[in-house]
């Protein structure tokens, strides 16, 4: 399950108890049918916009009370279950652990990149930051024509106002943590 899927199927579920209604009064609410909100809030249903409309205008909510991040305490992302956000066969994936959100100020996401190969990307703007964190393998940051090389267990934060790029010369798959901040 997607981190959107998740967070629809939370807040469904999270809404309606707070309104303290039943899957049947939701349906009648909605006109969308019981077992489909069911398969919504477990997650296995990829509702359509038309559908998470119909449950906006029927429950009276906004669509960022369904797609935003559940107001939990604590909120396990099973780093497994995710699929990359970007990628290039055989040669880097991207993950993103936790997305945009308008009232935080970060984003944290995972890296892999293949033995041989690199990841480029173009400036992020001003006053923008990523910290970087080298779990497998060892890390070569571009900047311009400056190189710097993280061995794994070591970090590097880096303004990224500019454009800058990922090296794997290992031998190794390289997995990098990144916390985006601006």
């Amino acid at each position: 399950m997607d981190v959107l899927n998740k967070n629809v199927a939370a807040n469904l579920k999270r809404i309606r108890k707070a309104k303290n209604m039943s899957l049947d009064a939701v349906s009648v609410q909605t006109g969308i049918s019981k077992s489909m909100l069911g398969q919504i809030e477990r997650g296995q249903s990829n509702p359509t916009v038309a559908v998470l409309g119909k449950i906006v205008s029927g429950l009276r909510v906004k669509f960022q009370d369904l797609l935003g991040t559940p107001p939990f305490d604590t909120y396990i992302v099973e780093g497994d279950k995710i699929a990359p956000i970007k990628k290039s066969k055989d040669q880097y994936k991207v993950f993103v652990y936790f997305p945009y959100e308008e009232e935080r100020s970060f984003q944290i996401y995972k890296i892999q990149i293949y033995p041989g190969c690199k990841y480029a990307t173009e400036s992020h703007g001003e006053h923008t930051a990523e910290y970087i964190l080298v779990t497998e393998g060892e890390l070569t940051v571009q900047v311009g024509d400056t190189f710097h090389v993280i061995k794994k267990g070591n970090a590097m934060r880096m303004e990224t106002d500019r454009e800058h790029a990922y090296w794997n010369w290992g031998q190794e798959m390289l997995w990098v943590d990144i916390v985006f901040s601006w």
